[in-house]
């Protein structure tokens, strides 16, 4: 494995870039207003284009795989909180119940979308079904992951969700996003013809998220608050979640006699978590001053995800190879 493919990639780089800059210049007063409408502004953009991106086609034609969609569905809304949950005594000591809050609020995340379609083709996995239960996790994390927020808080002791927080989340992302549905029919083949702005869209809104985030958790006092053994710390706890969603999306699958296509698709959709989604909902249901510590776990666990589940899809791939040669070799035979 190239050493280059372990680096972060460059959105990677901005989001360190843009911390940075908030760090040394915070905005404040009307300038930190001004950023919360434009941010406000391009995160119902966004859903508004990922709604008018999305086919309805090519849900409707993946559905049929219902048992590899409920899995995935189970992974990511229930096996990841419950891991949160149960694992409190382990992770609590190596982390500030700030951070822990974020790692709450990250494992009720959705799926990402394009890392893992993209995961699942380079490991020659299920695609078709990739589309399907990655666009459907989406789509239910707009509901669901608040809803899941505010059960998971209450029973840790955070507080609990309000429902004017979860009407902001429909207001704010789910009617854009039934509103890009809508115009599909107009706009739905110019924003294929122009993916590179759906992805320009995606970068700015989430940098202009973490950069209003920061700022504000900087003027409270962030980085005095957060010691390089908490940093450490964190690493760990997101490293322990990780490896435990990928060993048990990939033995469950095989216990639950999924083949191998089926197995690769289970695990590269139901292992991680959207930076894309989570950061936009992390600014509607949590304070400005807060969001900081809420958005560095799923930072952080985003770029954990992508290295590693970049290793296991060449590893799959490497493996279908030498299944096809020995299939090849053996049909040589037999004949």
């Amino acid at each position: 494995m190239p050493v280059r493919r372990l680096l972060p990639d460059n959105f990677t780089l901005c989001l360190i870039a843009t911390v940075i800059g908030a760090s040394l210049l915070p905005c404040r007063g009307a300038a930190a207003d001004v950023f919360e409408w434009l941010t406000k502004l391009a995160i119902a953009l966004l859903f508004f284009l990922h709604g008018a991106k999305l086919s309805r086609e090519a849900v409707v034609a993946g559905l049929t795989n219902w048992r590899l969609h409920i899995t995935v569905l189970a992974s990511t809304f229930v096996l990841f909180p419950l891991l949160g949950m149960l694992l409190k005594p382990v992770l609590t000591p190596l982390v500030t119940p700030a951070l822990y809050v974020g790692i709450l609020f990250l494992c009720t995340l959705p799926s990402t979308v394009q890392s893992s379609i993209a995961f699942t083709s380079i490991a020659r996995g299920n695609v078709s079904a990739a589309v399907c239960s990655a666009s459907a996790s989406s789509l239910i994390g707009i509901v669901v992951t608040p809803l899941l927020t505010g059960l998971v808080l209450q029973a840790h002791g955070q507080g609990a969700m309000s429902w004017h927080s979860v009407g902001e989340i429909v207001l704010q992302l789910f009617v854009p996003f039934v509103a890009g549905q809508v115009a599909q029919r107009w706009l739905g083949g110019w924003v294929q013809r122009h993916r590179p702005l759906v992805g320009l869209v995606d970068q700015g809104s989430i940098l202009l998220v973490v950069y209003t985030a920061f700022s504000a958790a900087v003027l409270q006092g962030l980085w005095k608050q957060l010691p390089l053994s908490v940093l450490g710390g964190l690493l760990v706890v997101n490293a322990v979640l990780l490896a435990a969603a990928l060993l048990v999306t990939r033995y469950g699958s095989r216990a639950l006699g999924f083949d191998r296509k089926d197995e690769i698709t289970i695990v590269f959709c139901g292992s991680k978590k959207s930076l894309a989604s989570g950061v936009p909902m992390a600014n509607v249901l949590f304070p400005a001053h807060a969001l900081g510590m809420i958005v560095l776990p799923l930072m952080l666990f985003h770029q954990m995800q992508l290295m590693t589940c970049a290793v296991l899809a060449r590893r799959y791939a490497e493996r279908a190879d030498k299944y096809e040669v020995a299939a090849t070799v053996d049909s040589a035979t037999v004949d």
